[in-house]
């Protein structure tokens, strides 16, 4: 279920989230606010990416009755500083980020990058 307003603009994202050093990995994204778990953070934005690359999200696209197709986004909004963690905190559904649980203010926001990833770390 998309929300009726799309954060993908760092102005508008700031009031939810920020980039900061992080302990996991380099630069990382961090709660700005208390996030109640289910809550929208923001969408991922950015042009059509064509290789895998710094700062690009996957995501399965799958129209009706059309084979799933892998699609990337190259982030240029803050939302590229996200992290990996098993002990993620945040998902996805298509490119729109939403709390998988409660997140804490200061609280770095990490998502599963999926399975894949996580059998070559």
């Amino acid at each position: 279920m998309r929300p009726e307003s799309l954060r993908t603009s760092n102005r508008e994202l700031r009031e939810w989230v920020y980039a900061a050093a992080s302990s996991i990995h380099g630069t990382g994204l961090f709660a700005a606010r208390d996030i109640p778990a289910g809550s929208y953070i923001g969408t991922y934005h950015g042009p059509r990416a064509r290789r895998n690359g710094m700062y690009v999200l996957w995501i399965c696209e799958s129209g009706e009755g059309e084979k799933e197709e892998w699609v990337g986004c190259s982030g240029r909004n803050l939302l590229r500083y996200l992290n990996h963690s098993a002990d993620f905190n945040a998902e996805f559904d298509g490119l729109d980020l939403y709390a998988a649980r409660d997140i804490a203010r200061d609280e770095e926001i990490t998502f599963y990058y999926g399975d894949e990833f996580h059998e070559q770390i």
